[in-house]
């Protein structure tokens, strides 16, 4: 690892990928960091690993990371893998902790923040039992392990949720239910977003093809879910769920968790970069400009940082990012910038109304995103709970910042990863105000845990 890089991409997903392997081809100087081992972020992960005998399983749309890896490959980019980036700043210096052993700063011309998309919270009662994780997880273990857990039940919406299912179908996996939490109002909003949609025929083909198989499997498939909470002493050992008015159990000891995803945006608000929150995809993104820019001058955000688009939408303007940044270094000039960007911008065009049916149609109802039962913990690494939440509030907190002091809720390892969307929520909520405009929680380097004898070794190397 050198010292000084032209451009530093952070995250080797479809964004990151595309950016770092554009901007090598112009001849700049780059590093990607990626705290995984290998390339592919969540989307392709352990795609370079991936045998073609799993693609019956995996999906054809999955390999097409491989196109990106190996381009990536061919490339003059300094990929280093193992890498958790923990601080960023408006002088494009850069904190990073190597294999979980060495700390290093380093400085780039330019950075582009491509680390992603994360699973929204879903807080419900028992969430935090042994026995359920996210689909996200579960699809980590399918992708690097070929490990399928033992009878879940699928419980939320959206289309990873049906996506990672329908996997399991095709592994032979054995499925206990699914739980389909998608309000039958989301349907009648989204149908006016349906037509402008037919330009991605292809895609809602294959969505349907999906609910269709899983119907036709026999498994439990309960649609208009209204309410869930999963039982259990010590780990999860059962289901019950309410639809049609009338509360029913499934038994089981996993239970995989999803209702859509949302920004990664821990590292780039730490940075300073501005952020805005989107009342349809219901979180907060950066605010960049068409070639990726964003608020902090030689800081670009690529991906789904910048707003959910999918991982061909985050290649995309992970490409867009790599042609702004090369533009502001002057290793292209403007006409180039304008011939590159142009078919990207139009393809970006193309995919808008697709994306505006699917964020309609699977926005998360309230009583998912904000929990009933004050005794459902928020805040998962302080043990928060909602009742406590709420008694701040009536206290007179009137932000996230505050209710650290109040509660520590969102002052754990993760950050306000896995809580800050909900707390934000239920603040708005409690005091009739827009998540808009109570805010965010305040994020300072370092973002990832960070051991003392790593930054101490910053001052002395030896």
């Amino acid at each position: 690892m050198k010292d000084h890089y032209d451009i530093a991409v952070i995250g080797a997903g479809p964004a990151g990928m595309s950016a770092a392997s554009l901007a090598a081809d112009h001849r700049a100087s780059v590093v990607l960091f990626d705290e995984q081992p290998s390339l592919g972020g969540q989307i392709y992960r352990d795609i370079t690993r991936q045998r073609a005998a799993d693609t019956a399983i995996l999906g054809a749309q999955y390999y097409h990371g491989k196109i990106l890896a190996k381009r990536l490959a061919a490339s003059a980019v300094e990929h280093i893998s193992s890498a958790s980036v923990w601080h960023v700043s408006a002088e494009q210096e850069i904190g990073v902790t190597v294999d979980d052993e060495v700390a290093h700063l380093i400085t780039a011309d330019h950075i582009i923040i491509a680390t992603g998309a994360q699973e929204r919270p879903f807080p419900v009662p028992g969430w935090t039992f042994p026995g359920v994780m996210n689909v996200g997880a579960a699809q980590i273990l399918l992708k690097s392990s070929g490990i399928l857990l033992p009878n879940p039940v699928f419980v939320g919406t959206g289309p990873l949720l049906y996506l990672i299912a329908h996997q399991y179908l095709r592994a032979g996996g054995k499925i206990a239910g699914l739980l389909d939490t998608t309000p039958r109002s989301n349907l009648r909003a989204a149908v006016r977003h349906l037509p402008a949609a037919y330009g991605q025929a292809e895609q809602l083909w294959k969505g349907w093809r999906w609910l269709r198989d899983l119907r036709k499997s026999g498994i439990p498939f309960i649609r208009a879910v209204e309410d869930v909470r999963i039982i259990g002493t010590k780990l999860a050992e059962g289901i019950e769920y309410k639809a049609n008015g009338s509360w029913q159990h499934l038994a089981t000891e996993t239970v995989l968790l999803h209702q859509g995803v949302v920004p990664n945006v821990n590292l780039a608000m730490a940075a300073g970069c501005a952020h805005q929150w989107n009342d349809t995809q219901l979180c907060w993104h950066a605010e960049v400009d068409k070639l990726g820019h964003s608020s902090v001058e030689g800081v670009s955000i690529a991906g789904d940082g910048a707003g959910i688009t999918g991982a061909d939408g985050a290649e995309t303007l992970g490409a867009l990012a790599a042609i702004g940044a090369l533009t502001r270094l002057a290793k292209i000039d403007r006409n180039a910038c304008i011939k590159l960007a142009r078919p990207l911008h139009r393809i970006q065009s193309r995919r808008a109304p697709f994306r505006r049916f699917l964020d309609t149609l699977y926005q998360p109802a309230a009583q998912f995103r904000l929990p009933v039962d004050d005794t459902t913990l928020v805040c998962r690494c302080e043990e928060v709970t909602a009742g406590d939440i709420r008694a701040a509030i009536r206290l007179g907190c009137s932000g996230p910042n505050q209710l650290k002091s109040f509660t520590r809720a969102g002052m754990g390892p993760c950050q306000a990863r896995l809580c800050g969307l909900t707390v934000s929520a239920m603040i708005a909520d409690e005091l009739n105000q827009p998540v808009a405009q109570v805010g965010a929680g305040r994020l300072r380097a370092p973002v990832k845990p960070l051991e003392l004898a790593h930054l101490a070794a910053l001052c002395d190397p030896e």
